[in-house]
Protein backbone atom coordinates (compact mmCIF):
# COMPACT_ATOMS: atom_id res chain seq x y z
CA UNK A 1 0.00 0.00 0.00
CA UNK A 2 1.24 3.49 -0.85
CA UNK A 3 2.81 5.55 1.93
CA UNK A 4 0.30 8.22 0.95
CA UNK A 5 -2.59 6.08 2.18
CA UNK A 6 -4.64 7.33 5.13
CA UNK A 7 -4.05 5.97 8.61
CA UNK A 8 -7.34 4.08 8.39
CA UNK A 9 -6.31 2.29 5.18
CA UNK A 10 -2.88 1.45 6.57
CA UNK A 11 -4.58 -0.24 9.53
CA UNK A 12 -7.02 -1.98 7.18
CA UNK A 13 -4.16 -3.55 5.21
CA UNK A 14 -2.95 -5.24 8.40
CA UNK A 15 -6.26 -6.95 9.21
CA UNK A 16 -6.71 -10.62 8.42
CA UNK A 17 -8.89 -10.79 5.33
CA UNK A 18 -9.50 -14.56 5.16
CA UNK A 19 -13.23 -15.41 5.06
CA UNK A 20 -12.52 -18.57 7.07
CA UNK A 21 -13.44 -16.86 10.34
CA UNK A 22 -16.34 -14.68 9.21
CA UNK A 23 -20.02 -15.41 9.79
CA UNK A 24 -23.34 -13.95 10.84
CA UNK A 25 -25.60 -15.55 13.45
CA UNK A 26 -29.17 -16.75 13.61
CA UNK A 27 -31.10 -17.26 16.83
CA UNK A 28 -33.91 -19.65 17.73
CA UNK A 29 -36.08 -20.44 20.70
CA UNK A 30 -35.58 -23.62 22.71
CA UNK A 31 -38.03 -25.41 24.97
CA UNK A 32 -37.54 -26.63 28.52
CA UNK A 33 -34.97 -23.99 29.50
CA UNK A 34 -36.39 -21.01 27.64
CA UNK A 35 -38.36 -18.03 28.89
CA UNK A 36 -40.34 -18.60 32.11
CA UNK A 37 -42.02 -16.03 34.33
CA UNK A 38 -40.32 -15.74 37.71
CA UNK A 39 -37.21 -17.72 36.71
CA UNK A 40 -33.75 -16.65 35.54
CA UNK A 41 -31.77 -19.10 33.41
CA UNK A 42 -28.54 -17.72 32.02
CA UNK A 43 -24.85 -18.29 31.28
CA UNK A 44 -25.05 -21.72 29.63
CA UNK A 45 -21.92 -23.83 29.54
CA UNK A 46 -20.55 -25.31 26.36
CA UNK A 47 -22.79 -28.08 25.02
CA UNK A 48 -21.27 -31.56 25.02
CA UNK A 49 -22.48 -34.85 23.57
CA UNK A 50 -22.24 -37.99 25.68
CA UNK A 51 -23.56 -41.22 24.16
CA UNK A 52 -25.78 -39.39 21.67
CA UNK A 53 -27.30 -37.04 24.25
CA UNK A 54 -26.54 -33.32 24.48
CA UNK A 55 -25.81 -31.85 27.92
CA UNK A 56 -25.62 -28.27 29.19
CA UNK A 57 -25.17 -26.65 32.61
CA UNK A 58 -26.34 -23.14 33.49
CA UNK A 59 -27.15 -20.60 36.20
CA UNK A 60 -30.70 -20.79 37.60
CA UNK A 61 -32.43 -18.61 40.19
CA UNK A 62 -35.87 -17.29 41.05
CA UNK A 63 -37.16 -13.95 42.23
CA UNK A 64 -36.65 -10.29 41.44
CA UNK A 65 -33.19 -8.75 41.88
CA UNK A 66 -33.48 -5.74 44.19
CA UNK A 67 -29.92 -4.37 44.27
CA UNK A 68 -27.46 -3.82 47.11
CA UNK A 69 -29.52 -1.08 48.75
CA UNK A 70 -32.19 -3.63 49.71
CA UNK A 71 -29.96 -5.17 52.38
CA UNK A 72 -27.86 -8.27 53.00
CA UNK A 73 -30.79 -10.69 52.82
CA UNK A 74 -32.13 -9.38 49.50
CA UNK A 75 -31.35 -10.80 46.07
CA UNK A 76 -28.97 -8.23 44.57
CA UNK A 77 -28.41 -9.67 41.05
CA UNK A 78 -30.23 -12.22 38.86
CA UNK A 79 -27.28 -14.56 39.60
CA UNK A 80 -27.52 -14.03 43.36
CA UNK A 81 -28.91 -16.96 45.38
CA UNK A 82 -28.32 -19.05 42.25
CA UNK A 83 -27.67 -22.73 41.65
CA UNK A 84 -26.09 -24.68 38.81
CA UNK A 85 -28.60 -26.79 36.90
CA UNK A 86 -28.24 -29.44 34.20
CA UNK A 87 -30.41 -30.13 31.13
CA UNK A 88 -30.33 -32.72 28.35
CA UNK A 89 -31.56 -32.91 24.76
CA UNK A 90 -31.53 -35.30 21.83
CA UNK A 91 -31.86 -32.63 19.13
CA UNK A 92 -30.41 -29.40 20.55
CA UNK A 93 -33.85 -27.77 20.42
CA UNK A 94 -36.11 -29.48 22.98
CA UNK A 95 -34.39 -29.60 26.37
CA UNK A 96 -35.34 -31.39 29.58
CA UNK A 97 -34.27 -29.77 32.84
CA UNK A 98 -32.79 -32.87 34.42
CA UNK A 99 -31.43 -32.00 37.85
CA UNK A 100 -29.72 -29.51 40.11
CA UNK A 101 -26.00 -30.14 39.79
CA UNK A 102 -24.81 -27.82 42.56
CA UNK A 103 -26.46 -25.66 45.18
CA UNK A 104 -24.88 -23.15 47.52
CA UNK A 105 -22.45 -24.51 50.10
CA UNK A 106 -22.98 -24.96 53.81
CA UNK A 107 -23.21 -21.78 55.93
CA UNK A 108 -19.78 -20.34 56.53
CA UNK A 109 -18.24 -21.93 53.42
CA UNK A 110 -16.63 -19.97 50.62
CA UNK A 111 -19.67 -20.71 48.39
CA UNK A 112 -22.53 -20.33 50.86
CA UNK A 113 -24.31 -17.49 49.01
CA UNK A 114 -24.38 -18.40 45.32
CA UNK A 115 -22.84 -20.73 42.73
CA UNK A 116 -23.17 -19.68 39.09
CA UNK A 117 -21.68 -19.24 35.59
CA UNK A 118 -20.60 -22.87 35.05
CA UNK A 119 -18.47 -24.38 32.32
CA UNK A 120 -17.91 -28.08 31.58
CA UNK A 121 -14.88 -30.14 30.59
CA UNK A 122 -15.14 -33.85 29.75
CA UNK A 123 -11.62 -35.23 29.99
CA UNK A 124 -10.44 -38.84 30.15
CA UNK A 125 -13.82 -40.12 31.29
CA UNK A 126 -14.39 -37.58 34.06
CA UNK A 127 -16.56 -34.47 34.05
CA UNK A 128 -15.30 -31.21 35.52
CA UNK A 129 -17.46 -28.18 36.31
CA UNK A 130 -15.72 -24.86 36.91
CA UNK A 131 -17.95 -22.10 38.24
CA UNK A 132 -18.10 -18.81 40.10
CA UNK A 133 -18.82 -18.51 43.83
CA UNK A 134 -19.57 -15.79 46.35
CA UNK A 135 -19.97 -15.98 50.13
CA UNK A 136 -22.48 -14.13 52.30
CA UNK A 137 -23.02 -11.28 52.71
CA UNK A 138 -23.00 -10.13 49.06
CA UNK A 139 -21.83 -6.52 49.01
CA UNK A 140 -20.21 -4.10 46.58
CA UNK A 141 -16.77 -4.97 47.89
CA UNK A 142 -17.37 -8.71 47.99
CA UNK A 143 -14.71 -10.69 46.18
CA UNK A 144 -15.75 -13.56 43.92
CA UNK A 145 -13.72 -16.69 43.25
CA UNK A 146 -13.68 -19.77 41.02
CA UNK A 147 -14.26 -23.34 42.22
CA UNK A 148 -14.30 -26.77 40.59
CA UNK A 149 -16.37 -29.92 41.05
CA UNK A 150 -15.97 -33.32 39.41
CA UNK A 151 -18.07 -36.41 38.72
CA UNK A 152 -17.92 -39.66 36.78
CA UNK A 153 -21.34 -39.10 35.23
CA UNK A 154 -23.04 -35.96 33.82
CA UNK A 155 -25.81 -36.44 36.38
CA UNK A 156 -23.32 -36.47 39.27
CA UNK A 157 -22.90 -36.80 42.15
CA UNK A 158 -20.42 -33.92 42.16
CA UNK A 159 -17.45 -33.60 44.51
CA UNK A 160 -16.54 -29.97 45.25
CA UNK A 161 -13.09 -28.54 45.76
CA UNK A 162 -12.57 -27.77 49.47
CA UNK A 163 -11.34 -24.28 48.56
CA UNK A 164 -11.55 -22.09 45.44
CA UNK A 165 -9.02 -22.97 42.76
CA UNK A 166 -8.57 -19.29 41.85
CA UNK A 167 -9.14 -16.21 43.99
CA UNK A 168 -8.87 -12.52 43.06
CA UNK A 169 -5.31 -11.26 42.82
CA UNK A 170 -3.78 -9.38 45.73
CA UNK A 171 -2.38 -5.88 45.56
CA UNK A 172 -5.37 -3.56 45.86
CA UNK A 173 -6.36 -1.49 48.87
CA UNK A 174 -9.75 -0.01 49.66
CA UNK A 175 -10.14 3.60 50.74
CA UNK A 176 -12.12 3.87 53.96
CA UNK A 177 -14.68 1.41 55.32
CA UNK A 178 -17.73 2.42 53.29
CA UNK A 179 -19.01 -0.37 51.02
CA UNK A 180 -18.05 1.51 47.86
CA UNK A 181 -16.20 -0.50 45.22
CA UNK A 182 -15.04 2.65 43.39
CA UNK A 183 -13.08 4.15 46.29
CA UNK A 184 -9.58 2.74 46.43
CA UNK A 185 -6.08 3.70 47.53
CA UNK A 186 -4.72 1.23 44.94
CA UNK A 187 -6.90 -0.66 42.43
CA UNK A 188 -4.53 -3.63 42.21
CA UNK A 189 -4.24 -5.94 39.18
CA UNK A 190 -6.91 -6.29 36.51
CA UNK A 191 -8.49 -9.17 38.50
CA UNK A 192 -8.20 -7.77 42.03
CA UNK A 193 -11.95 -7.75 42.83
CA UNK A 194 -13.52 -10.68 40.98
CA UNK A 195 -12.56 -13.63 38.82
CA UNK A 196 -15.51 -14.50 36.61
CA UNK A 197 -16.73 -16.80 33.87
CA UNK A 198 -14.21 -19.67 34.15
CA UNK A 199 -13.51 -21.98 31.22
CA UNK A 200 -11.14 -24.96 31.36
CA UNK A 201 -9.25 -26.45 28.39
CA UNK A 202 -6.58 -29.17 28.18
CA UNK A 203 -3.66 -27.93 26.08
CA UNK A 204 -0.31 -29.64 25.49
CA UNK A 205 -0.52 -31.80 28.57
CA UNK A 206 -1.55 -29.00 30.92
CA UNK A 207 -4.82 -27.33 31.91
CA UNK A 208 -5.61 -23.73 30.99
CA UNK A 209 -8.20 -22.01 33.18
CA UNK A 210 -9.42 -18.90 31.35
CA UNK A 211 -11.42 -16.29 33.24
CA UNK A 212 -12.66 -12.72 33.15
CA UNK A 213 -11.11 -10.29 35.60
CA UNK A 214 -12.79 -7.38 37.34
CA UNK A 215 -10.64 -4.76 39.01
CA UNK A 216 -11.30 -2.79 42.18
CA UNK A 217 -12.57 0.66 41.10
CA UNK A 218 -13.36 -0.80 37.70
CA UNK A 219 -13.34 1.80 34.96
CA UNK A 220 -15.66 2.43 32.04
CA UNK A 221 -14.21 3.48 28.70
CA UNK A 222 -15.50 4.18 25.21
CA UNK A 223 -15.44 0.42 24.72
CA UNK A 224 -17.67 -0.26 27.73
CA UNK A 225 -16.59 -1.95 30.96
CA UNK A 226 -12.83 -2.42 31.33
CA UNK A 227 -12.99 -6.21 31.60
CA UNK A 228 -10.20 -8.42 30.34
CA UNK A 229 -9.38 -12.11 30.37
CA UNK A 230 -6.61 -13.93 32.16
CA UNK A 231 -5.42 -17.53 32.24
CA UNK A 232 -4.04 -19.69 35.02
CA UNK A 233 -2.27 -22.96 34.25
CA UNK A 234 -1.95 -26.25 36.15
CA UNK A 235 -0.68 -29.79 35.67
CA UNK A 236 -3.97 -31.25 36.96
CA UNK A 237 -7.59 -30.18 36.39
CA UNK A 238 -7.99 -29.54 40.11
CA UNK A 239 -4.86 -27.40 40.35
CA UNK A 240 -2.88 -25.79 41.82
CA UNK A 241 -3.25 -23.01 39.23
CA UNK A 242 -0.60 -20.38 38.54
CA UNK A 243 -1.46 -17.19 36.67
CA UNK A 244 0.33 -16.54 33.39
CA UNK A 245 2.95 -13.76 33.64
CA UNK A 246 1.42 -12.33 30.44
CA UNK A 247 -1.99 -11.70 32.06
CA UNK A 248 -4.28 -10.20 31.01
CA UNK A 249 -4.21 -12.13 27.74
CA UNK A 250 -6.98 -10.03 26.16
CA UNK A 251 -7.74 -6.32 26.37
CA UNK A 252 -11.48 -6.90 25.81
CA UNK A 253 -14.28 -9.39 26.22
CA UNK A 254 -17.02 -10.17 28.71
CA UNK A 255 -18.16 -13.79 29.16
CA UNK A 256 -15.42 -16.21 28.13
CA UNK A 257 -15.90 -18.34 25.00
CA UNK A 258 -12.92 -20.40 23.86
CA UNK A 259 -12.24 -23.74 22.20
CA UNK A 260 -9.29 -25.84 21.04
CA UNK A 261 -8.40 -25.09 17.43
CA UNK A 262 -5.56 -26.29 15.21
CA UNK A 263 -3.05 -26.82 18.02
CA UNK A 264 -3.96 -23.60 19.81
CA UNK A 265 -7.00 -21.79 21.21
CA UNK A 266 -9.70 -19.79 19.43
CA UNK A 267 -11.83 -17.22 21.24
CA UNK A 268 -14.95 -15.14 20.73
CA UNK A 269 -14.76 -11.81 22.57
CA UNK A 270 -18.02 -9.90 22.97
CA UNK A 271 -19.70 -6.94 24.68
CA UNK A 272 -16.86 -4.91 26.18
CA UNK A 273 -13.51 -3.41 25.21
CA UNK A 274 -11.91 -1.98 22.07
CA UNK A 275 -11.72 -5.45 20.48
CA UNK A 276 -15.22 -6.58 21.38
CA UNK A 277 -17.14 -8.68 18.84
CA UNK A 278 -14.02 -10.26 17.38
CA UNK A 279 -12.85 -13.80 16.77
CA UNK A 280 -9.25 -14.31 17.88
CA UNK A 281 -6.67 -17.10 17.84
CA UNK A 282 -3.58 -17.87 19.93
CA UNK A 283 -1.28 -20.64 18.73
CA UNK A 284 0.18 -20.84 22.25
CA UNK A 285 -3.09 -20.25 24.10
CA UNK A 286 -1.86 -16.89 25.41
CA UNK A 287 -0.97 -14.44 22.61
CA UNK A 288 -4.28 -13.76 20.86
CA UNK A 289 -4.60 -12.06 17.46
CA UNK A 290 -7.78 -10.82 15.77
CA UNK A 291 -9.02 -13.02 12.92
CA UNK A 292 -12.40 -11.43 12.15
CA UNK A 293 -14.87 -8.78 13.28
CA UNK A 294 -18.45 -10.01 13.73
CA UNK A 295 -21.85 -8.37 13.85
CA UNK A 296 -24.30 -9.23 16.66
CA UNK A 297 -22.57 -12.32 18.13
CA UNK A 298 -24.39 -14.29 20.84
CA UNK A 299 -24.28 -13.12 24.45
CA UNK A 300 -22.69 -15.53 26.93
CA UNK A 301 -22.31 -18.22 24.24
CA UNK A 302 -21.93 -21.87 25.09
CA UNK A 303 -21.10 -23.48 21.74
CA UNK A 304 -21.21 -27.18 20.98
CA UNK A 305 -17.78 -28.45 21.93
CA UNK A 306 -16.36 -31.06 19.59
CA UNK A 307 -14.32 -33.94 20.97
CA UNK A 308 -11.29 -33.10 18.83
CA UNK A 309 -9.71 -29.68 18.16
CA UNK A 310 -11.40 -27.88 15.30
CA UNK A 311 -9.66 -27.39 11.96
CA UNK A 312 -11.80 -24.73 10.28
CA UNK A 313 -12.00 -21.36 11.98
CA UNK A 314 -15.74 -21.42 12.62
CA UNK A 315 -16.14 -25.08 13.58
CA UNK A 316 -16.15 -24.10 17.26
CA UNK A 317 -19.19 -21.85 16.73
CA UNK A 318 -21.40 -24.02 14.51
CA UNK A 319 -24.24 -23.91 17.00
CA UNK A 320 -24.90 -23.71 20.71
CA UNK A 321 -26.81 -21.93 23.44
CA UNK A 322 -26.63 -18.37 24.75
CA UNK A 323 -28.74 -16.15 26.95
CA UNK A 324 -31.10 -13.25 26.45
CA UNK A 325 -31.11 -10.73 29.31
CA UNK A 326 -33.10 -7.98 27.61
CA UNK A 327 -36.26 -8.63 29.61
CA UNK A 328 -37.12 -8.93 33.30
CA UNK A 329 -36.56 -12.72 33.30
CA UNK A 330 -33.37 -14.01 31.71
CA UNK A 331 -33.62 -17.08 29.52
CA UNK A 332 -31.61 -19.39 27.31
CA UNK A 333 -31.98 -19.59 23.53
CA UNK A 334 -30.06 -21.15 20.66
CA UNK A 335 -27.69 -19.73 18.09
CA UNK A 336 -26.20 -21.02 14.86
CA UNK A 337 -23.51 -19.68 12.54
CA UNK A 338 -24.83 -18.38 9.23
CA UNK A 339 -22.20 -18.31 6.49
CA UNK A 340 -24.44 -17.38 3.58
CA UNK A 341 -23.08 -13.87 3.30
CA UNK A 342 -19.51 -15.18 3.26
CA UNK A 343 -20.38 -17.65 0.51
CA UNK A 344 -22.12 -14.91 -1.41
CA UNK A 345 -19.00 -12.73 -1.27
CA UNK A 346 -16.76 -15.60 -2.35
CA UNK A 347 -18.84 -17.11 -5.17
CA UNK A 348 -21.64 -14.70 -5.99
CA UNK A 349 -24.15 -17.45 -5.18
CA UNK A 350 -25.52 -18.35 -1.75
CA UNK A 351 -25.45 -22.06 -0.88
CA UNK A 352 -28.48 -24.15 -0.16
CA UNK A 353 -29.67 -23.85 3.44
CA UNK A 354 -28.97 -27.53 4.04
CA UNK A 355 -25.28 -26.94 3.26
CA UNK A 356 -24.74 -24.12 5.73
CA UNK A 357 -23.59 -26.00 8.79
CA UNK A 358 -23.49 -29.39 10.44
CA UNK A 359 -26.30 -28.84 12.90
CA UNK A 360 -27.89 -31.60 14.94
CA UNK A 361 -31.13 -33.13 13.68
CA UNK A 362 -34.17 -30.96 14.27
CA UNK A 363 -32.25 -27.70 14.58
CA UNK A 364 -34.54 -25.01 13.18
CA UNK A 365 -33.23 -22.80 10.39
CA UNK A 366 -36.20 -21.49 8.52
CA UNK A 367 -39.04 -22.71 10.70
CA UNK A 368 -40.90 -21.19 13.63
CA UNK A 369 -38.61 -19.68 16.23
CA UNK A 370 -35.69 -19.01 13.87
CA UNK A 371 -34.77 -15.42 13.19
Amino acid sequence: MSNEASAAMKRFSQYVQSPEWFCDFRYFDVTGIGAEEGVHRRDPSSVINVGGVYHVWYTKSTGVAQGFAAGDDAKVFPWDFSEVWHATSTDGHAWVEADRALGAGEPGNYDDRSVFTPEILHHEGRFYLVYQVVASPYRLRSKESIAIAWADDPAGPWTRSPEPILRPAEGGEWEGDEDNHLRVVRPGPFDSLKVHDPLLLPLRGRFYLYYKGEQMAEKFTGGGRATRWGVAIADSPTGPYVRSPLNPVTNSGHETCLWLHDGGVAALLTTDGPERNTLQFAADGVNFEIQAHLASPPEAPGPFRQEEPTRRGLDGLRWGLCHDVSGPWHYIRGFAADERRKHLYATGNPPELADLTSLPPGMPWEGAGAR
